[in-house]
């Protein structure tokens, strides 16, 4: 067909017609393009997970991390078939600074768990930029010798989503893995905010990675992530840093007898060891497998266990509450009529926030 614009009228303009569009490169890519992945039955997911099928589990995990209202409810019914075949691994949290060398030490020590024969996940609360809501780290291309291994699962956390809701998905993707066979579970945290609470309490053993030769050794002993850590480990004791690594273990070991004792009645312990060069590792664990032996002789396993279980219960019903308050269209439109009362000055924060509940509770 001619282009109406070399009609006569237009003298002066013309248009070429375009060039002829060269075939596609890959002549399988609009058939694929129509073929949608199939939607698995509840039945179907929980029958994949227990037999330890990878590709299953991980469209479950996305069915668990979707916000889409059927996906919540088909991923909660599967959660709650699998919740029997859970509960069988150890939960081990890990965090440190940026830079400390997490992600290489989970990689040695993910490696030497699966030489014993077991089966790792390693499952990452990873944080969103806050302007592109994009993850900012890259977790699994940094994990270079277990993300080949047949052994291991390897899942960061949704990349956007608020704490609260992510650490939660993150704690029902623990029970999908272990109801998949997986008798160990690493949880890993960036290291720099809130997330280590939200890690701790979703984890049997917590893990903190501290470095020396930084000239911040004291800098790094905060008070909060101390008192939560069940064990610390100096990272990079090698070569010409391992008397700095000695010297940061007796600081630490110091430091922690200012504390009160924990409530497990364990006492953490300081250890030394180098992820690059692999040494010290089955020191790290052995102090892992003590710690576990002790708490499950005592009985404290099973309690936090339990705590946990009842603090993401309330962790869930706050979300929720919030969720629901802000997705209801007459608070929105009363809110945006506030927040201008507010920048006049004719309301404080305070009462404006009063009305608006006063109003929500009222519905």
């Amino acid at each position: 067909m001619e282009h109406i614009e070399n009609d006569s009228c237009f003298e002066g303009l013309a248009v070429n017609k375009g060039v002829e569009q060269p075939p596609s490169v890959n002549p399988y890519l609009n058939r694929m393009r129509k073929i949608k992945r199939r939607q698995y039955t509840a039945g179907e997911y929980i029958e994949g997970i227990l037999k330890g099928d990878i590709s299953i589990l991980s469209q479950a995990v996305t069915l668990v991390e979707s916000n889409l209202p059927d996906h919540q409810a088909l991923a909660q019914e599967v959660i709650e078939k699998c919740l029997p075949y859970a509960g069988n691994s150890i939960r081990i949290g890990i965090t440190g600074v940026p830079g400390s060398g997490k992600s290489t030490s989970i990689d040695v020590f993910g490696l030497h768990v699966l030489k014993k024969g077991g089966k790792l996940a390693v499952l990452a609360i990873d944080p969103s930029s806050e302007r592109s809501k994009g993850s900012i780290l890259g977790d699994k291309t940094r994990m270079e010798k277990l993300s080949i291994h047949p052994g291991a699962f390897i899942r960061p956390s949704p990349s956007a989503g608020s704490l609260g809701g992510v650490a939660r998905k993150t704690r029902e993707t623990i029970v999908l893995c272990e109801a998949a066979g997986f008798d160990t579970v690493f949880v890993e945290t960036v290291g720099v905010g809130q997330s280590e609470t939200a890690v701790h309490s979703m984890v049997d053993f917590f893990l903190l990675i501290q470095l020396a030769g930084t000239g911040d050794e004291l800098q790094g002993i905060k008070r909060g992530i101390m008192e939560m850590a069940d064990g610390i480990v100096i990272n990079k004791a090698d070569g010409d840093n391992i008397e700095k690594a000695r010297l940061a273990q007796a600081q630490f070991k110091n430091a922690l007898h200012l504390f009160p004792p924990t409530m497990s009645g364990w006492q953490p312990q300081v250890l030394t060891y180098s992820g690059y060069y692999e040494l010290g590792i089955p020191e790290v664990w052995n102090m892992i497998d003590s710690y576990m032996e002790f708490v499950k002789k005592n009985g404290y396993f099973n309690h936090k266990r339990q705590e946990q279980a009842k603090y993401w219960m309330y962790e869930t019903i706050n979300e929720q509450l919030k969720e629901h308050f802000y997705r209801n269209n007459e608070i929105k439109e009363m809110l945006k009529i506030k927040e201008s009362r507010i920048l006049s000055d004719e309301q404080s924060s305070f009462t404006a926030a009063r009305d608006v509940l006063d109003y929500y509770f009222k519905k």
